[in-house]
């Protein structure tokens, strides 16, 4: 069994700072790529930034610059640093990773609960 928990979700001032974290436990065999999503009702879920194996990273145009993706193997963790938050950011975020668990040969796609965060003018 696989389990995702995401943390640091909640409300902040436009311009404001937050770092989003996402823990992964269970039995896992080895972590791809992880990502971060988010998705505002009604729409549908929105690539935010990915990080591969190797460190390499992505990000959506909206986010460039202002979002930073980064992980720790060791703790089977990544994380998003949020900066220079904006009102248009208010949604929630879901983690999203790529791994194998143990004595499994296939790749499977888990996704965490999601956390709210909040950005007011």
């Amino acid at each position: 069994q696989v389990q995702l928990v995401e943390s640091g979700g909640g409300l902040v001032q436009a311009g404001g700072s937050l770092k989003l974290s996402c823990v992964t436990s269970g039995s896992i065999s080895s972590i791809d790529s992880m990502a971060w999503y988010r998705q505002v009702p009604g729409t549908q879920r929105e690539l935010v930034a990915t990080i591969s194996s190797g460190g390499y990273t992505t990000y959506a145009d909206s986010v460039k610059g202002r979002f930073t993706i980064s992980r720790d193997n060791a703790k089977n963790t990544v994380y998003l640093q949020m900066n220079n938050l904006k009102p248009e950011d208010t949604t929630v975020y879901f983690c999203n990773l790529r791994l194998r668990t143990r004595g499994s040969f296939t790749w499977s796609y888990y996704w965490g609960q999601g956390t709210q965060v909040t950005v007011t003018s």
